[in-house]
C-alpha cells in the first residue's frame, strides 16, 4: 500500500496534498503525521485528498478526528475529495458537519 504526503504552510492556511490509499496500514501514518501539526485559533487547513483512489473506514476514522481537534483549537479545515471519496463522505452523513469540496477534473 502506498501513501504520499506533502505540506506546505504559507501564513495562516496549511496545504496538505495526499495521494494513494488510506487502508488500515496507511492509515496510522497519516494519523501520525496529522498529529505533527500546530493548529492556531483561526489557522485554515486544506486537506487536498483528491488524489486518493482508496479509503476505508479506518482512513475515515482519521481523517474524522483530525476535524475534531482542528474544530476544538477554532480553527478551520477545508476537504478537497474525489467524487469516489465524496460518496463516502455522503453516505455516512458526514458531509451535513465538514467543508467539502468536489475537485475539480482536468480536461
Amino acid at each position: 500500500m502506498r501513501l504520499s504526503k506533502q505540506f506546505h504552510e504559507i501564513d495562516n492556511l496549511l496545504i496538505g496534498f495526499i495521494e494513494g490509499e488510506i487502508d488500515n496500514y496507511t492509515a496510522l501514518i497519516l494519523k501520525n503525521e496529522l498529529e505533527l501539526i500546530g493548529l492556531t485559533e483561526s489557522m485554515t487547513i486544506e486537506l487536498d485528498l483528491s488524489k486518493v483512489i482508496f479509503m476505508d473506514s479506518s482512513g475515515l476514522g482519521v481523517i474524522v478526528a483530525f476535524y475534531k481537534r482542528v474544530i476544538k483549537e477554532k480553527a478551520d479545515l477545508k476537504l478537497v475529495v474525489s467524487e469516489r471519496i465524496m460518496r463516502m463522505f455522503t453516505i455516512t452523513g458526514l458531509i451535513e458537519f465538514m467543508d467539502i469540496e468536489l475537485a475539480r477534473v482536468n480536461q
